[in-house]
């Protein structure tokens, strides 16, 4: 999705002793067990931002382990995309690789599908550990788990409270609906500024299908579910907003000059966009998004009155062993600790016993002049918010199933087709991508 993983979501640190029989993770003792010291390889994408956190949650873990080496290899700074086409290749070549970060759900599924990862269910079961009740999301190929969720990024919707002011309108509440989205737009366009901006990114093409459906791209029985109705209903909600109220840079603007989402909202070109927890360091980050406006927090909208409140989509970034590794139990060990331990974390933890509303005050909270902590918690923490995704139908192809909805709006939007017809070509693509996929 994103070439640069800004939040990308690492560490944590509980005090810990041993891994227990009823699911509290420990660090391992490994004094007590073998003398030997071994070194685990991890291979990530960590920014500069990233490393001094990464390479405290290895000091402490080894400070636990003292037989245990981690190294932390990263590849291509900051740019995931890179860096696993340098992965895929070191992996191929028979390098020592353990353990691997993963910026998507799309990309551990492909290396599972691979049968480059090591399947986790029996140190899941040895562990007494239940995944659906510690993590958000669990990627699962053929049954078995692949990958433990280091970092969970919850989307919403931000607003630049002076634009709200001056509009006089309220902070969206879990009731509003994408119709009320667009009346906002509306209402929060002036002169130069757009009521909002929508990215190029597919979560941005029907974020209906990350929030209401348990797979954005196919059904349970692994048909195309680009002919659903949301997807005309949102097409032609983007396509009024851009060129009947023009409260919506247009996809042409946002694709030709290749716009930042971060600056089109701290510049204030925006006054309304949904994104994700990865943004939220830059809220504060005005050296390098120079802006005095305190930005407020709203829920995603729902589908329509008719759904539950709450609903949103949840991504993340996943850690898992490379099935080449010699030593996958201690490589389990340390993913576990990664996922659970909360003190050296830059970004929220996709493990769900963590304390959410601390790591928020901790991470965000010396910006509250420039972030609403209390509208932030609730979109964050709220017991409504969740995601009908299921991860028991992500399939391996997902990142090329994206692709053709990216393309299809974009005949929608840029060749002026109609809906129907974009949404055809896109199940035709999306067929072949399928039956190429499951011979």
């Amino acid at each position: 999705m994103k070439k640069h993983s800004a939040i990308v979501l690492s560490g944590m640190i509980v005090t810990v002793s041993a891994l227990s029989g009823c699911g509290s993770p420990k660090a391992d003792d490994t004094s007590q067990g073998k003398a030997q010291s071994i070194t685990l390889k991890y291979y990530n994408y960590d920014a500069d931002t990233d490393a001094p956190a990464t390479k405290k949650l290895i000091e402490d873990y080894q400070s636990k382990n003292p037989n245990v080496k981690i190294e932390s290899i990263t590849l291509v700074p900051g740019n995931s995309v890179e860096t696993l086409k340098k992965l895929d290749v070191t992996m191929s070549s028979g390098e020592q690789v353990d353990i691997v970060r993963f910026p998507s759900i799309e990309e551990t599924m492909s290396r599972a599908a691979q049968g480059v990862l090591a399947p986790l269910d029996d140190f899941y079961a040895k562990d007494n550990v239940k995944p659906e009740e510690e993590y958000y999301v669990n990627p699962k190929y053929k049954g078995k788990y692949y990958a433990t969720m280091h970092t969970s990024s919850n989307w919403f919707v931000l607003l630049n409270e002076d634009a709200l002011k001056e509009a006089n309108l309220p902070v969206p509440s879990f009731d509003w609906t994408w119709d009320d989205y667009r009346e906002y737009a509306k209402k929060l366009t002036k002169g130069d500024r757009y009521g909002t901006y929508f990215h190029n990114w597919g979560e941005y093409v029907n974020p209906i299908a990350y929030t209401d459906k348990k797979n954005p791209y196919v059904t349970e029985d692994l048909k195309p579910l680009f002919n659903d109705a949301s997807f005309k209903y949102f097409f032609d909600l983007r396509r009024a907003m851009e060129k009947e109220d023009k409260s919506a840079k247009t996809l042409a603007d946002v694709i030709g000059a290749k716009l930042n989402y971060r600056n089109e909202f701290f510049t204030g070109k925006a006054a309304m966009m949904m994104s994700a927890t990865f943004i939220l360091p830059d809220v504060g980050n005005v050296e390098k998004y120079p802006h005095t406006f305190k930005t407020v927090f709203a829920p995603l909208p729902r589908s329509s009155k008719n759904v539950e409140p709450g609903l949103t989509n949840i991504g993340g970034s996943y850690v898992g062993i490379a099935n080449s590794s010699k030593y996958k139990e201690e490589a389990y060990k340390f993913v576990r600790y990664m996922t659970t331990e909360q003190d050296a974390r830059l970004e929220l933890s996709g493990w769900k016993k963590g304390d959410s509303k601390a790591l928020i005050e901790e991470l965000y909270g010396s910006s509250k002049s420039l972030a609403d902590m209390t509208t932030l918690n609730s979109v964050l923490t709220d017991k409504r918010v969740k995601t009908a995704v299921s991860s028991d139908i992500a399939v391996a192809y997902g990142a090329q199933l994206k692709k053709v909805m990216e393309d299809g709006f974009s005949k929608y939007l840029l060749d002026n087709v109609s809906a129907e017809e974009a949404q055809k070509w896109m199940v035709e693509q999306a067929d072949k991508i399928i039956k190429q996929n499951t011979k």
